[in-house]
């Protein structure tokens, strides 16, 4: 199996070493951009994997270059990095589409755990054995990584994409939100639980009346697949 590629960025070279370092020994490729408009022409150019991009940086900052990929329909999975500590840029980040954030001063290990924890979920899109889920109007191809209502192709990115084939592979259940956290983003203790709920507005907003997920208040969520509220 080929190694992953991945994509530091950030403007502090010290920071970038020590990323490109500590992935190189689990085996994953890096490259590396000091900037968001290099970081922007280095996708174009390369079959990236994952980004880690940096929210401090001078011209362009992380969060532009998270709007300019998801505008253009790029839904390549991107880790977050940053040193403020205000929860608006979390609930920000998780806004424009971001996969996971990590709050400088990091430890190597945790960044390298998310990295790959990130890299899982996006390459298992690719092996389920079942090729399609379906509900209604809503069709899910794994494979292919579609999502269709009533013929219409929705984007999502990897992470809802995850979230709504959870779902669908539970109809009716009550998913508790720690429950979503393990098998959607690979840790039950998750820096932040709200992200479950910010996913859950995004499937929500993109595909309306096609999903109907019932809020179970202090538990989680249930997938219904009759009416109800």
């Amino acid at each position: 199996m080929q190694s992953p590629l991945v994509l530091v960025v950030d403007d502090e070279e010290g920071v970038r070493d020590l990323i490109v370092d500590a992935l190189s020994m689990v085996s994953i490729n890096t490259i590396t951009a000091n900037h968001g408009m290099q970081a922007l022409n280095l996708i174009r150019e390369n079959n990236v994997d994952l980004v880690v991009l940096d929210v401090n940086m001078p011209v362009m900052d992380g969060f532009e270059v998270l709007e300019k990929l998801r505008s253009t329909g790029n839904n390549l999975p991107v880790i977050i990095l940053t040193a403020r500590l205000d929860r608006e840029d979390i609930k920000q980040g998780f806004d424009l589409g971001a996969d996971d954030f990590v709050r400088k001063p990091f430890g190597i290990e945790e960044l390298t755990l998310r990295i790959n924890a990130v890299l899982r979920r996006a390459s298992s899109l690719q092996e389920t054995g079942s090729t399609t889920l379906s509900m209604g109007g809503l069709i899910m191809d794994i494979e292919q990584h579609l999502v269709t209502v009533d013929s219409v192709e929705t984007n999502l990115s990897a992470t809802e994409f995850r979230l709504l084939q959870l779902f669908l592979e539970a109809p009716n259940k009550v998913l508790s939100k720690d429950q979503i956290l393990s098998q959607v983003w690979g840790s039950g203790n998750f820096a932040d639980p709200n992200v479950v709920e910010t996913y859950v507005s995004y499937l929500r907003k993109k595909l309306g009346s096609a999903i109907n997920l019932r809020t179970i208040r202090g538990v989680g969520y249930q997938f219904m697949t009759t009416a109800g509220n």
